[in-house]
């Protein structure tokens, strides 16, 4: 019984909440739909608009999964606001012509059946007939329409003088009971005091169309839908000339002439009506009128126009979904178009659906769900035109400037406040189907070339938080690793560029590569080609990182441009992560990795081949050794990783639980015995990093174990008492192992010139702890294999092993002799990172 507030919506909405209740409604109503079309004006005048109104907005504004979710929940809104509006003029028919409940036969104009088979036949023929305007097309439509327009509006100026002209009269009312009828009389008094002070208060009683209770929220849904044609102007944009000249004028203007008509009409019946005509007779208006067919024929136009409106209205809004192939073939029967452009098969799927919707017969049940439907579109157009203006994009320059972020908000506290007022299980209900369609699209729709807000209003917060992030504001107990890894290919270090990723600990990661190319040489940047490559490398192997490439003669040139220009204001690279230095051949990881398995990635092409073991590599020994070098001068701390494309952290963290795989931790200078301390700042930093790799999610079930190597007759367990007091005090979970190293340490001091204490330690003190050039040349190759040797030896073997890694020596020219001591150190120790730390980075402070 939907037909009431079609015949006499202000009547029905006036009969049961009163005239002050009903004042209320039409104000909320309207201020939710005013917020709603000050958005709707903002964003169809900010460029070219196309066909499906509110669902084109959306999608983009707010992207392809809102879009889609919101396109689909308001097609459902038009299909059930159409099957909607064709019940309620067949009910409005069949009380006009339909043989009264009791008789077999009618008399006079009464001669239509009654029943749910008739009924239903009646409604797929009026259904029909809006069928054959919307075939015919939008230009037919918009001349039924304004046809249409003219009828109501000489009706409404009929009723509106018969408020004044009709003399007062009692009007017999003939309600169902049971199999036949009762009859009560209402009463036109004309304009009466006593009427209107009857009539301010509200008086709920049942609907004598559905035996229903009726309440606030029941009435403020039935009326809501009555005032959802508004958005009838913008579900055409795609059939209008000038949608962003038509639309802001047509629908403010709409807005404005109904609220209008509608407060003027509750206003007069209040004034002349009683009660029980309002509320037991939904069509008294043909019965007060000077010229009641008139009447008759101006309700049937009207809700025959309301249905086409959303039949055509649903129409566009699939076919826009179906071109947007948001569904994929699901809707691709919708794309098919007439040789004028009218979506006809569009049309003929929304007509199926809505006559599928008219089997259900009474829409009562649903009609909150309708205007649930109703409301959430509107909040989400509220969104879009919210999230536009907050992005603060250039682009964002509408020409309807009546609008600010402030009624975009009311816009969506008002929907939403509603939705729930009107019913919470509809509203909820809504909700969760939309999220299911969000998460639907986001997981199954392809990417679209729309953009996409989200990243707008990204770049807006963090432009504003990068701000806010000083750098003279840090302090050591919030340090956090930021990483810059090189990369030369990244064919040869995937599982490099995952290990790093848990070493970053929530903080800055940057992949770094140097092309060696010459700009002045070249037509174009050859970068940028490549930067999708790598993008797209960072989402397969799932890491949390940028991008960052850069051209320059050299790969030192290039390191040092990346450590001075990589990050933004607080977010900068404090740690430099270099793959080794070795005549290893380089093994393809990303053929093996399990993201590139599938036969259908082309990825991994876009990167070029690994260099073959013969080919000559890209820089030299000396300039690797440099890029460390200069990382330490700029007081950035070092990370060399070798061996880590054969750590398999898969099979490592999966082998058998006990015991549980370990990370071998060695903080003194294996290279420099003569100075070894487990407290300085080197030390403490790879006691960090070790720690962090072990707090990482993948890594939490291996276990630290930290090496301490001790000689005769220094009192190990006091220096093992002192070590776990560190760890105690830095809250580091470890064991802790002796080492005796008296055989090891031997073979160093056979080749200096003195003991411990003399004057080879002399010299070095002299030259401080940062260079100490004599070291390198003093330490023998026979000393180095056995500290090698002394690491392996401990067993079980461990996943991966940090060992302290000393200062390059200030001699250029002891370079090659430096790299090749630290690959004897690390010769045959799997998956290895050497740590050289120039910052403090732990706290024992709170």
């Amino acid at each position: 019984a939907y037909w009431p507030p079609l015949q006499s919506l202000a009547g029905f909405v006036v009969g049961h909440a009163g005239l002050y209740q009903a004042l209320a409604m039409f104000a909320v109503a309207y201020f939710i739909i005013g917020m709603t079309v000050l958005s709707v004006c903002a964003i169809a005048t900010n460029g070219a608009l196309d066909a499906g109104g509110a669902y084109y907005m959306i999608s983009r504004a707010l992207g392809p999964e809102f879009g889609g979710s919101i396109g689909i929940m308001f097609f459902l809104a038009n299909v059930c606001g159409s099957a909607l509006y064709v019940l309620g003029l067949v009910e409005a028919v069949v009380d006009s012509f339909g043989i009264p409940p009791g008789q077999e036969a009618g008399t006079g104009v009464h001669v239509l059946p009654q029943s749910y088979w008739y009924e239903l036949l009646y409604g797929t023929v009026l259904l029909a007939l809006c069928l054959l305007v919307c075939l015919v097309g939008a230009s037919i439509y918009a001349k039924a329409t304004f046809l249409i327009f003219l009828i109501v509006a000489v009706v409404l100026g009929t009723i509106l003088v018969s408020f004044f002209a009709t003399r007062p009269l009692k009007v017999p009312i003939r309600l169902p009971n049971g199999n036949g009828t009762e009859t009560d009389n209402g009463f036109f008094t004309g304009f009466s005091l006593n009427t209107l002070r009857d009539n301010l208060h509200g008086e709920y009683r049942v609907d004598y169309t559905t035996g229903q209770m009726m309440s606030f929220s029941s009435v403020f849904a039935v009326m809501f839908n009555g005032c959802t044609g508004i958005m009838a102007g913008s579900n055409m944009s795609g059939d209008l000339k000038r949608p962003s000249y038509s639309i802001p004028r047509g629908t403010i203007s709409a807005v404005l002439f109904t609220y209008l008509v509608y407060n003027l009409l509750a206003f007069l019946m209040c004034a002349t009506c009683n009660r029980i005509l309002l509320q037991k007779d939904y069509g008294f208006l043909r019965d007060i009128s000077i010229f009641p067919p008139l009447v008759t024929v101006g309700i049937y136009a009207a809700t025959l126009s309301a249905a086409m409106s959303n039949l055509i209205g649903a129409s566009r809004i699939l076919y826009a979904l179906a071109r947007d192939d948001l569904f994929g073939r699901a809707l691709a029967l919708a794309k098919k178009t007439s040789a004028s452009g009218n979506p006809v098969m569009a049309v003929i799927l929304s007509w199926l659906v809505v006559q599928i919707v008219l089997f259900s017969g009474k829409l009562n049940t649903i009609a909150s769900v309708v205007t649930t439907f109703f409301l959430l579109v509107y909040a989400t157009v509220n969104l879009a035109c919210l999230a536009l203006e907050w992005a603060s994009a250039p682009n964002f320059r509408p020409t309807f400037r009546y609008f600010t972020w402030h009624t975009c908000l009311l816009g969506i506290a008002g929907c939403c406040v509603m939705m729930f007022l009107i019913s919470p299980v509809s509203a909820s209900a809504s909700l969760g189907f939309l999220l299911l369609l969000l998460l639907a699209l986001h997981y199954l729709s392809p990417s679209s070339t729309w953009g996409y807000i989200s990243q707008a209003l990204i770049f807006h917060q963090v432009r504003k938080y990068l701000l806010m992030l000083d750098v003279r504001k840090d302090h050591v107990k919030f340090w956090r690793p930021q990483m810059l890894l090189m990369v030369q290919n990244p064919r040869g270090s995937a599982r490099l560029i995952d290990f790093v990723n848990d070493l970053k600990k929530s903080g800055l990661y940057v992949l770094g590569h140097v092309e060696l190319q010459d700009l002045d040489m070249l037509p174009s940047d050859p970068l940028q080609p490549q930067q999708d490559s790598w993008l797209s490398l960072v989402d397969k192997l799932n890491v949390k990182a940028f991008v960052s490439l850069t051209l320059a003669p050299s790969v030192r040139h290039g390191v040092r441009q990346l450590l001075f220009t990589s990050g933004l204001g607080g977010m900068r690279p404090n740690t430099l992560v270099l793959g080794f230095y070795d005549d290893e051949a380089p093994q393809d990881g990303l053929a093996r990795h399990p993201a590139f398995t599938s036969a259908r990635e082309e990825i991994p092409l876009g990167f070029p081949p690994l260099r073959a073991p013969t080919s000559p590599k890209l820089l030299s020994a000396r300039e690797y050794v440099g890029i460390v070098a200069d990382a330490l001068k700029m007081l950035r701390n070092v990370l060399l990783a070798r061996q880590l494309e054969s750590l398999d952290k898969a099979w490592e963290l999966r082998r058998a639980a006990s015991p549980p795989p370990t990370i071998h931790v060695w903080p003194v200078n294996l290279l420099r015995p003569d100075s070894a301390r487990y407290a300085d700042t080197c030390s403490l930093f790879l006691l960090q990093m070790a720690c962090v790799l072990n707090m990482a999610r993948a890594w939490r079930r291996a276990r630290l174990r930290l090496f301490l190597c001790v000689e005769a007759g220094t009192m190990p367990h006091a220096q093992e008492e002192k070590l776990r007091q560190l760890l105690k005090d830095l809250r580091i979970q470890a064991q802790i192992q002796l080492v005796p190293w008296d055989a090891i340490t031997r073979l160093h001091w056979q080749t200096c010139q003195g003991p411990p204490g003399g004057p080879a330690e002399e010299e070095e003190d002299e030259e401080g702890v940062v260079n100490f050039p004599t070291n390198t040349t003093q330490v023998s190759d026979e000393y180095v294999c056995a500290a090698n040797k002394l690491v392996l030896e401990q067993s079980p073997a461990p996943a991966v092993r940090f060992l302290y890694l000393p200062r390059p020596p200030a001699d250029t020219s002891l370079y090659p002799l430096y790299l090749h001591q630290l690959e004897l150190l690390t010769r045959g120790l799997g998956p290895t990172v050497l740590v050289h730390g120039v910052s403090a980075v732990t706290s024992t402070q709170l």
